[in-house]
């Protein structure tokens, strides 16, 4: 499944997957690390789930990300 991205703002970027089920997101901390993190709704065809981590700079987040966004997407389509 696509992701799209549905929210962006200082220091925040969100991206929705194309069934509306999952949502992952990239934040900016005031001390200048990241946060990532994945929200999937019970309704999702592989249920629901949450994570987040911290990471230490925007590479490192880009690349947890991408990282993400290919297991949910697998996750989805083995349902």
């Amino acid at each position: 499944m696509d992701w799209t991205r549905t929210r962006e703002e200082e220091g925040l970027i969100e991206w929705t997957r194309e069934d509306g089920y999952a949502t992952l997101r990239r934040r900016h901390r005031p001390d200048g690390t990241w946060v990532v993190r994945l929200d999937r709704l019970q309704q999702a065809p592989e249920g629901s789930g949450y994570r987040r981590e911290r990471v230490d700079d925007d590479e490192a987040a880009v690349s947890l990300l991408e990282t993400w966004k290919g297991e949910v997407v697998s996750e989805s389509d083995a349902q």
